[in-house]
């Protein structure tokens, strides 16, 4: 029996403590499935929330099929998606949308900080301009280090169908990139 089975049976039989340490395991990558695809920063932390409640919830259901991190992210991209659709439900009837970003670097000179934080920022707005499906994917496979295969299982999408929209999301970012750097030099 390996660590996740041992986990799983554990949380299944009421531990606790077992339970905090999936939440440990799995938040960031929670966080960053939720995170691309819910727009509003302060909307996040309760889809997690909902994320972690769900997969509690059906924990015993789990059969071990793929991975439990892959298990997890799907939940996460599933209820991210039905929460997207609901806002924009709402949106469609009069509600705001909100979107500050914050953008922190650990850079010590404030010219170069300037220049990573724009940078950094524009980074964020373009990815933030992509279809869901390419921000997702982006995601997944550059920041959880997914693979192809795994994705697919996540999003529900064939693996050729991964691998045509991480090509296009890259496409897209270096194409917006490289008029940002243009319209820089033109300054």
């Amino acid at each position: 029996m390996n660590d996740e089975e041992v986990l799983v049976r554990r949380i299944v039989q009421g531990d606790v403590r077992a339970y905090q340490t999936l939440v440990e395991r799995y938040q960031r990558l929670v966080l960053h499935m939720v995170g691309r695809i819910v727009r509003q920063p302060e909307d996040v932390e309760d889809v997690c929330q909902e994320v972690f409640i769900k997969v509690y919830k059906h924990l015993p259901d789990f059969q071990f099929g793929s991975k439990l991190s892959t298990w997890i992210a799907s939940i996460a991209y599933r209820t991210a998606i039905n929460h997207g659709k609901k806002m924009n439900r709402e949106l469609a009837s009069g509600f705001p949308e909100h979107w500050e970003g914050q953008y922190d670097s650990g850079l010590a000179n404030p010219e170069e900080m300037l220049i990573h934080q724009d940078w950094k920022a524009f980074l964020h707005a373009q990815i933030d301009k992509l279809p869901v499906h390419y921000r997702t994917i982006l995601t997944l496979y550059h920041l959880e280090e997914l693979s192809y295969e795994e994705i697919g299982e996540v999003t529900s999408l064939p693996e050729g169908t991964v691998k045509n929209y991480l090509f296009r999301a890259r496409k897209l970012l270096k194409e917006a990139l490289q008029r940002h750097k243009n319209s820089e030099q033109w300054r």
